[in-house]
């Protein structure tokens, strides 16, 4: 499985279509709701620059600063979108906005740039996905599978200048080191994604339950500790780099923690807190704020929950553990938001869609309304409306 396979082609053709499609829809959305013109080809991506986005083009240019008079100019006249906020954005981890400075020190174009990385770690995703189910499932299922990730209602993330490209390609190349028993090749893709998001952190526990799952498949004659286990320590590692970033910006290896309090509203809860303040935004007379920071939250909540505890009963120990994780954190804060993007990231989900859509009618149904749903988000995101 470790050559260049007929599927990485088709999978690979897939997502390059899906990506088209994300982005006509959104110039689409725009051109309808805001009587708007584009410019093409750059004004097309401009319209996904909005929300995170930004803060990562500004990392690009400026790098992390522990002040800002919100004077700065950088390339071609490039200013901050926000100025005066860049002492804010350690909360962003690193990896992205780094990698993105380094192929724009070829363009000299910071949105261009932040595309080229997700554009280029999202055509690993649906193949590291295909692959690693594959181990556990027949063909037809991993297939479904990527499929499912695809077209998730907020897959669109993964085509526009967010984490979630990078981070996904990371973990789930980790979770196949791993499945082949090639541990120092986990580490390494682990404490990447430990440099990309806070959630990279879970791989821990979860490659640490792979390990231990391996080691009761064997016979107990066989049964050994491995000093390549160690290497699952280098996801600690990865997250020690942005600690450190912290400590070398503002002298504290924890501000990122106090700025997400103090500007962000967010700081670590017990979960029927965070799902509480969910159930406050539902009442809210703004009937779209309602929809989207209410209904909208405790949906996904709710399919994340549905996703951990099929993981639980059916699915291989890592990816319970991978999905109980998340889950956990997503919903342990004081201010639950973003949980329809961030599951995404909740990759045995699409596993249980793709062993669930074994009658067509299944697999034709999901798929509707996930992309339906997927167009609408999208679209509501180019145009400039909250869409996670």
């Amino acid at each position: 499985m470790a050559r260049f396979e007929e599927t990485d082609r088709r999978l690979i053709g897939l997502t390059l279509i899906v990506k088209l499609g994300v982005l006509l829809a959104g110039a689409l959305a725009y051109v309808i709701f805001t009587n708007g013109t584009i410019s093409w080809p750059h004004g097309a991506l401009e319209l996904w620059s909005r929300w995170d986005a930004p803060h990562y083009l500004d990392l690009v240019v400026f790098g992390y600063r522990g002040a800002d008079a919100g004077d700065l100019v950088g390339p071609n006249g490039y200013r901050s979108i926000y100025p005066g906020d860049l002492p804010l954005y350690i909360v962003f981890f690193p990896l992205f906005p780094w990698l993105a400075t380094i192929v724009n020190a070829a363009l000299n174009d910071p949105l261009v740039s932040a595309f080229v990385v997700a554009t280029a770690a999202s055509l690993f995703v649906a193949p590291l996905m295909y692959r690693l189910v594959r181990h556990d499932e027949g063909p037809t299922v991993a297939m479904r599978s990527a499929w499912f990730l695809l077209i998730f209602p907020t897959a669109y993330f993964l085509h526009i200048p967010y984490t979630e490209a990078l981070f996904m390609a990371l973990v789930l190349g980790s979770f196949l080191a791993a499945r082949t028993e090639r541990w120092w090749l986990a580490g390494l893709l682990g404490g990447l994604a430990a440099m990309t998001r806070v959630n990279g952190l879970i791989l821990i526990p979860a490659l640490a339950a792979e390990a231990a799952w391996q080691w009761l498949q064997r016979p107990p004659e066989e049964r050994r500790l491995r000093p390549e286990w160690l290497a699952i320590g280098l996801v600690g590692v990865g997250f020690g780099v942005y600690l450190g970033l912290n400590q070398v910006v503002y002298g504290d290896a924890l501000t990122f923690m106090r700025i997400q309090n103090e500007h962000w509203f967010k700081s670590l809860a017990p979960p029927w807190q965070g799902i509480a303040s969910v159930w406050g935004w539902i009442s809210n007379k703004n009937p779209d704020t309602a929809l989207m920071i209410g209904w909208m939250e405790l949906l996904f909540i709710g399919i994340g929950l549905a996703g951990t505890v099929h993981a639980a009963f059916r699915l291989r120990p890592f990816m319970f553990a991978w999905m109980a994780g998340n889950w956990i954190l997503f919903v342990s804060t004081s201010f639950v938001m973003s949980v329809p993007r961030y599951s995404l990231t909740l990759f045995p989900l699409f596993v249980s869609l793709g062993l669930l859509a074994e009658r067509r009618w299944v697999l034709v149904t999901l798929s509707a309304v996930s992309l339906a749903a997927m167009a609408y988000f999208a679209g509501r995101f180019a145009v400039g409306w909250w869409a996670f």
